[in-house]
């Protein structure tokens, strides 16, 4: 029997994509072992999201090589798409998996084995030509009472700063009947929230006769499914009709990220995003008629080429307004192939970190402002796993905000997979996590 070993770089996208590769190789008898172990082959889902997520993913190339030279290494995914240099491809592999081939890892693997070639074998596909979604899916989950289900692939937005496009290719979405067999598969082995994510999730459906409402709405249908939580999403989705019906569906879990990435609409302009200021503040606003303060996440980049203190200041202002749960901050990097990286006025490094700690330091009182606001209130938690607090083992969830919350548990109590109802206090001995307390688990 063969062992096999998968290492994950990047978004909850790859993530799952990763889970699919592996499921396909125990389907063949391969037994998985974790990267750390000695393996015949090693699987490493590839990321190019910055040039940051690139140099890890050669590093980890590099890892696996030295793990077991003889074994047989293949990169997959985003950086092997986009990894081309005046030489052709550069990569470190035995077989390289753009996107779009990772459906076929086992059949690629058994041609390998069998011919044993002294070059790598290529599997590339020319994203830009190709409408059809990859068929790739799960039957279960290593996570307890989570599933993350992918129903999209690619973009077409082409923000300045961004390769993705050019590693994904364009929209295509998966066929609702296929999501529905795949929810109901990981519900019937237990699990109780879904998620549903994408590359652009909300471009699901404009390539076919679907639309994003319509998959929640038929999924909220299937038994078995207690929650339903959404990726990322774009601003222009959230309309008054959508925020009506999503605000009908029962199983939603009132928790938003909204990609932002500035608050300044001269610097939104220079990113290619499709929206100003105003009208993301207008799609908060109106989340928050229909669901009663929720939980509104988002990303900001900070030191885009030109950007002003005035510009970064804008920013700061707009998310003092906005007072999101949680900000995801990112320093700018220049990706090469963006139309950002051949912009003029590059932002110095030393004031990328400066601007960057006061975004972090703003978005850590906003998210305190938050939980504060759920200090002594009734809600639900989905526990998933213990962990050891400050010496103490606790069961650990998440609330439908999103909130980690924590039950002290001694040994021999399980709470995994469990529904819990109780009221959220914070506590400063549990850093990170709210505690439930007077709880029932249903």
């Amino acid at each position: 029997m063969r062992k096999a070993a998968f290492h994950n770089l990047g978004c909850k996208v790859n993530a799952y994509e990763t889970e699919a590769m592996q499921q396909q190789l125990q389907e063949r008898g391969y037994e998985i072992v974790p990267f750390d172990d000695r393996a015949d082959v090693y699987v490493i889902n590839t990321c190019s999201v910055t040039n940051i997520a690139d140099r890890k993913s050669r590093q980890m190339l590099h890892r696996a090589r030295k793990e077991n030279p003889q074994a047989v290494i293949v990169a997959s995914g985003c950086y092997v798409q986009t990894a081309h240099d005046e030489t052709g491809l550069a990569v470190d592999a035995d077989i390289i998996l753009g996107n779009d081939r990772k459906k076929d890892l086992a059949d690629i693997l058994d041609a390998y084995f069998k011919s044993m070639p002294e070059h790598p074998m290529e599997e590339l596909l020319d994203l830009r030509q190709n409408k059809s979604y990859e068929p790739l899916s799960i039957s279960h989950t290593q996570e307890h009472t989570r599933a993350y289900i992918k129903v999209q692939d690619g973009c077409n937005q082409f923000c300045s700063y961004c390769i993705i496009p050019y590693a994904r290719g364009r929209v295509r979405s998966r066929r609702g009947e296929d999501v529905l067999e795949e929810v109901r598969r990981v519900t019937s082995a237990g699990i109780r929230e879904i998620v549903l994510t994408g590359i652009h999730l909300s471009s699901y459906g404009t390539d076919t006769e679907s639309s994003l409402i319509e998959l929640i709405e038929q999924c909220s249908g299937i038994p078995g499914v207690e929650r339903i939580r959404l990726g990322s999403l774009e601003p222009r989705i959230i309309t008054e009709e959508f925020a009506r019906r999503i605000q009908a569906v029962p199983q939603i879990c009132p928790h938003f990220h909204l990609s932002l990435q500035s608050g300044a609409d001269s610097v939104l302009r220079r990113m290619n995003r499709k929206y100003t200021a105003e009208e993301y503040a207008e799609k908060c606003d109106l989340l928050r008629s229909c669901f009663d303060d929720p939980a509104l996440t988002t990303d900001v980049i900070v030191g885009f080429p030109q950007e002003t203190e005035e510009e970064f200041l804008k920013t700061v202002d707009f998310l003092k307004r906005i007072k999101f749960y949680e900000t995801h901050i990112f320093r700018y990097s220049m990706r090469k192939g963006t139309l950002a990286a051949d912009m003029a006025g590059q932002i110095p490094e030393s004031v990328k970190a400066q601007r960057s700690d006061v975004l972090i330091r703003l978005g850590q009182e906003n998210k305190a402002a938050f939980e504060s606001r759920r200090d002594g209130c009734l809600r639900e938690v989905l526990f998933e796993e213990p962990e050891t607090v400050n010496g103490r083992r606790y069961y650990t969830g998440y609330t439908k905000e999103y909130i980690r919350a924590a039950v002290y548990a001694p040994e021999g109590d399980s709470l995994r997979g469990k529904n819990v109802s109780g009221i959220l206090r914070v506590k400063e001995s549990l850093p990170g996590f709210m505690e439930l307390q007077n709880f029932e688990s249903h």
